[in-house]
């Protein structure tokens, strides 16, 4: 039996329709080399069934059957015979055994928005990306915060400090919208920001009012009120922060600026998601008021630590609640202890639940008509896992009804199955099925470079196996929308991981960041990135060389006017690559071979084939690769979309032979080749 022809996936190719409604009936496929096996059945949790022999081409035999689902889960692998040889396959490959726990798995009734399969996105780091506006930048000494004073930075480009919470370049949506042309020039499709609520940090995971737009990124219509003296740490008296922060003519305002960004967004044909962050709020938040910001305020109500009457009372969990411990209580719970993100009490509150999943319908429905939501801390939210899953099983449904093509995508660290199993989230932030191991592949680091281990460093048996294994416990509508990001702002920049240097900036220095970076290794990852199943996601800047250690070195400013020119063009180019190939958003994805610092994996689609060849070694090697597996015709011609190398990269026209189903190409040191075929030998 010729194994390596066997094949199957979850893509449209294989099952049709792709995204199957409860009840409905389907066409799954699967194929063996031509004229090679004797049976194929397909094997389900209640019994295994014969499929037919539907088609014969390429030099394969294409195996169908008609499947009825129902409302569950349908689990099934395929089981092939010929002459006495028996295997199966599931969702890693070949298997002497059925093997449940890589069943293939489709989710009647679960789809994910069209937009987002494959899309182009690039993450905003709002503060350090553009400053567009300088009458809202936040002031020195506006308010006092985690031990500082606010901080306006006047030097673009300076190094953010080791603790930068409070410090601000004056980046906001203004900046952005000057930059929609440069954007809409690289290939963006859609921006994801971090959050953009009124809050007192520059990364804002600390929400002080989830209903506006925060006045700093947004709009200052009305000012006044004074900065903190020197010595005064009491917020109480931080009159300018309070006139900036809950003057409603100025949250409208920015509400107004923002509705006015997705439009011209959408008008562009782009899309936007916000960054949701449900699990906690902030210490500055109206409804808990512990820096009494609200407290004079006439048309706000009373915060929960203010006054055990506070309608928000029940939003959180306070340890002692007699009446003596107000006002002013400080005894309440702490996302992981920190009392200035104070942990939202879901459980004990329909109200606070009711709210929001009222935000959540808000935003996503006119007149704002976000894109979608990107959970923080998704798995952390409530206090058990029980209710967890009620909650986002909530939310899924509110969202989705509000706008049925809204994404919902959760930042998670580990297996994300238990939610992604079609009425919770879409997708992840495909940190252990992308991040993780293209940068062990690559660079033998850690995503914050905290640890280098060179077992991992080009082992494509430990890439090839983690990958697989990750993707496995994702549904493919899943998949095709994850957010494949090689750096955002908890993680060091993967250009800064091409140097090898474990540690953080604190102990480093930030020029250490940028030492012996190696481009070359960057743009291999790049070429992942853009032909991988998922959405491929930029890091603001990533595209024009910025480096940096992990938090807060990551959150270094666009560098306008001094951007890497190479890279970014670059970059420019991947984007075009990926944008101009069905195969690259929705098609198969087949590892053809693997060795030691070497990956060669094709993309197909329908006639279209796309092949790409990573070489990591640090010398020349030629590569033979079985592109056949990738269903290019046995005899073919190929042509190069684009070759980089140490040097640089190049999208010159050149042509490669394919003999006998396998192409020999010699690839420079730290290369990657991208090929299709060509069209009329499809």
């Amino acid at each position: 039996m010729k194994e390596q022809a066997l094949f199957c996936d979850g893509t449209a190719s294989y099952v049709s329709p792709p995204e199957p409604a409860e009840n409905e009936r389907v066409t799954l496929r699967f194929r063996t080399a031509k004229d090679d096996v004797d049976s194929v059945r397909l094997v389900t949790r209640v019994g295994g069934y014969e499929m037919e022999l539907e088609d014969t081409r390429g030099g394969f035999d294409y195996y169908t059957i008609s499947w009825r689902l129902n409302e569950e889960r349908f689990h099934y692998c395929f089981e092939i015979r010929s002459g006495e040889e028996v295997c199966f396959y599931n969702r890693c490959g070949v298997s002497k055994e059925v093997v449940e726990f890589y069943d293939f798995v489709i989710a009647p009734g679960f789809s994910t928005p069209d937009w987002a399969k494959g899309a182009v996105m690039y993450q905003i780091y709002t503060d350090r990306f553009y400053n567009g506006d300088k009458s809202n930048d936040v002031e020195s000494n506006e308010y006092f915060y985690i031990g500082g004073y606010s901080r306006k930075v006047t030097d673009w480009n300076k190094y953010p400090d080791t603790m930068g919470v409070r410090e601000f370049y004056g980046g906001d949506l203004k900046g952005v919208m000057d930059k929609l042309d440069y954007l809409q020039e690289l290939g963006v499709e859609v921006l994801y920001f971090n959050p953009l609520f009124v809050s007192p940090s520059n990364h804002k995971y600390d929400i002080q009012d989830y209903d506006y737009i925060d006045p700093h990124y947004g709009v200052i219509l009305e000012d006044g009120g004074e900065v903190l003296p020197e010595g005064v740490t009491d917020n109480s008296k931080a009159s300018k922060y309070q006139k900036r922060t809950t003057d409603r003519r100025n949250l409208e305002a920015s509400n107004q600026l923002f509705i006015q960004l997705v439009e011209e967004l959408h008008r562009r044909g782009m899309k936007i998601i916000l960054d949701g962050v449900f699990n906690h709020c902030g210490s500055f938040n109206k409804w808990m008021d512990r820096e009494r910001i609200y407290e004079s305020q006439d048309d706000y109500d009373k915060g929960a630590y203010v006054s055990p009457d506070s309608p928000y009372r029940s939003y959180f969990r306070f340890y002692k609640e007699e009446p003596e411990n107000w006002p002013y209580n400080h005894n309440y719970d702490g996302w992981w202890g920190h009392d200035t993100l104070p942990k939202l009490n879901y459980e004990d509150s329909v109200k606070l639940e009711n709210y929001i999943l009222y935000i959540g319908r808000k935003w996503v429905s006119p007149p704002y008509n976000v894109d979608g939501w990107r959970l923080d801390v998704a798995a952390d939210l409530g206090r058990s896992n029980e209710y967890n899953h009620q909650f986002w099983k909530k939310f899924r449904v509110a969202v989705k009804d509000a706008n049925p093509d809204a994404l919902i995508l959760a930042e998670h660290y580990g297996d994300p199955s238990e939610w992604l199993r079609g009425d919770e989230w879409d997708t992840v932030m495909n940190y252990d099925a992308f991040m993780e191991p293209v940068t062990w592949f690559l660079t033998g680091m850690e995503k914050h470079s905290d640890e280098a281990r060179e077992e991992l460093s080009g082992n494509a048996d430990n890439f090839v196996g983690s990958i697989s294994h990750h993707m496995s416990n994702m549904l493919t509508p899943s998949l095709q929308v994850a957010m494949n990001e090689l750096s955002n702002h908890d993680h060091s920049r993967f250009l800064t991981r091409t140097n090898h240097m474990v540690g953080r900036v604190e102990k480093l220095g930030p020029q250490a960041a940028e030492a012996y970076v190696n481009p070359a290794v960057m743009r291999e990852a790049v070429v992942i990135q853009m032909t991988w199943t998922g959405a491929p996601t930029v890091y603001y800047g990533d595209e024009a060389g910025v480096c940096g250690f992990t938090d807060p070195d990551n959150r270094r400013t666009y560098p306008w006017g001094n951007e890497d020119k190479e890279m970014l063009s670059f970059h420019k180019e991947m984007i075009r690559i990926h944008k101009e190939h069905k195969a690259l958003r929705t098609g198969s994805l087949n590892m053809l071979s693997w060795a030691e610092n070497m990956l060669a994996y094709g993309r197909f689609l329908q006639e279209e084939q796309i092949i790409v060849i990573i070489n990591n070694r640090s010398e020349l090697t030629e590569v033979t690769v079985p592109v056949w597996r990738a269903e290019v015709p046995a005899k073919c011609r190929m042509r190069r979309l684009i070759y980089s190398y140490t040097k640089g990269y190049t999208t010159e026209y050149e042509e490669y032979l394919v003999d006998d189903g396998e192409l020999v190409v010699n690839m420079g040191a730290h290369s990657a080749l991208v090929l299709e075929t060509i069209a009329e030998e499809r």
